[in-house]
């Protein structure tokens, strides 16, 4: 059964941090403490908050506010054209 919530989902700074969006999973925590990320519009302080793919996210970065629907989980922290094919940001 763990297997299965594994595969499903995945924690949110876990996910900032594979696909690219914070350089460190302790800059990605500290983005969420603060209440700067929302998922599905609804804004969250933590950083265990569960993410699955359809997902939406609205997070603040040094380029702008990016609106981005959740593809896919990663496992790891891949290279950046990798990291790309886990979202899709929404214009």
């Amino acid at each position: 059964m763990r297997e299965e919530e594994d595969k499903a989902w995945q924690r949110l700074d876990k996910f900032l941090f594979f696909a690219r969006f914070c350089k460190s999973r302790a800059m990605a925590g500290d983005l969420i403490a603060q209440g700067m990320v929302r998922i599905n519009r609804q804004p969250t302080e933590k950083p265990h908050a569960k993410l699955r793919p359809g997902d939406v996210l609205t997070l603040p970065l040094s380029r702008g506010v990016v609106v981005a629907k959740v593809l896919a989980l990663a496992s790891r922290r891949g290279p950046a054209t990798e990291a790309r094919l886990l979202y899709e940001e929404i214009a």
